[in-house]
């Protein structure tokens, strides 16, 4: 096993060890709740309500205002839970109008699977690690068993955690800080022993095709040889082929040591990759342009002034607004998705040939 592939293994190994005492069970609309963990892919507000700042016009489509998440309105982990019929997940850091009856989610933007070398106000890295989220996690359910015997209303019942979809769409901020520098420099140093919490499903999302998302094709050196016919980076998303091609064979392995447990492997960038390169058949416009940011052009993407804010960069005032028409794009902000993708992105992976194992949820 080698060192890129080791990595992989124990990602998978330290995000599915809590299904060591898990029951297999079909998938459906049984499921009555929902603990995510992840990044800014999946954060609903736990960022945000860590370090207060999310501006607007984030959630402009659904929310009508600011509601924690990197998008204009719902993420895919929105659109999951409302397809189970259950409310939007609560951030577990956010401590005033939560209700965890239905789950918890521990994502915070800017996660990594390795814990961060240094603060967030050196590298830009959350300190909400993954294993950080999972020991969250075994808090959250200390908590439950002790303060629900005592009457807490915004708490689920302790048998929940058996009933639960346990969702996971991290690793894309480790991925882009290591290509910067070469991928082999990826390290190895994770977690391999968190089991008991009763979980009995997986739901793990691999890697969005980077190599076609406006801030990278502006900050990733590459040259016009590099570009596809559909504007995207051909090395960029090759590595990130391979990259998922080894989560799927680590979850394969993790499937055969935790043979109770339903383990799947999600191809979220199959459904993506689709929507930058043939928008239009999907009832979108723009792919790798950005609606929220400044400067127009291929991209409309500047990393001096991400989307909301204002900045003076030598001398001019700049400022990263969003499109009026957030439904005809692919790309929220450079980094992120819309929520008409998003929805697209969830239509599809719950649909037929993008699991592995085979998953839908059926609702009578």
């Amino acid at each position: 096993m080698n060192m890129f592939m080791s990595w992989r293994f124990w990602v998978v190994m330290a995000v599915l060890g809590v299904a060591l005492s898990a029951v297999l069970c079909d998938a459906g609309c049984g499921y009555e709740a929902i603990f995510n963990f992840g990044d800014s892919n999946s954060d609903t507000g736990g960022f945000w309500s860590a370090f207060p700042g999310a501006p607007p016009p984030n959630g402009m489509t659904y929310f009508k205002h600011p509601a924690g998440r990197a998008s204009d309105g719902r993420l895919i982990i929105d659109f999951i839970a409302q397809r189970l019929g259950i409310p939007l997940v609560s951030p577990y850091l956010k401590s005033i109008g939560s209700d965890y009856k239905h789950g918890a989610n521990f994502a915070t933007l800017a996660s990594t699977v390795l814990l961060p070398q240094t603060s967030l106000f050196v590298s830009g890295l959350s300190p909400f690690a993954l294993l950080i989220q999972l020991n969250q996690m075994k808090n959250f359910k200390a908590q439950v068993d002790q303060l629900y015997a005592q009457g807490s209303s915004n708490l689920p019942t302790p048998d929940i955690f058996g009933k639960s979809l346990y969702t996971f769409y991290i690793g894309q901020n480790d991925f882009t800080s290591n290509l910067v520098d070469g991928i082999d420099k990826v390290k190895q140093n994770l977690p391999q022993e968190l089991h008991g919490l009763g979980g009995r499903t997986f739901f793990v999302q691999n890697l969005a095709p980077i190599g076609c998302y406006p801030s990278f094709l502006v900050q990733l050196p590459h040259n016009d040889k590099d570009i596809d016919e559909f504007g995207c980076m051909i090395p960029y998303n090759n590595a990130v082929v391979v990259y998922n091609k080894m989560l799927h064979v680590a979850l394969n392995q993790t499937r055969n040591v935790l043979s109770d447990a339903n383990v799947i492997y999600v191809d979220s960038h199959k459904a993506l990759l689709e929507l930058f390169r043939h928008p239009t058949s999907h009832g979108l416009k723009y792919s790798t342009v950005a609606c929220c940011g400044n400067g127009g052009g291929s991209y409309n993407y500047n990393p001096k002034v991400f989307c909301g804010n204002n900045k003076v960069v030598n001398g001019k005032n700049l400022t990263a607004s969003a499109c009026t028409d957030p439904e005809n794009y692919v790309s929220w902000d450079g980094v992120h998705t819309t929520e008409a993708a998003n929805k697209i992105i969830v239509d599809v992976i719950l649909g037929d040939g993008f699991t592995d194992p085979p998953f839908k949820i059926k609702c009578t």
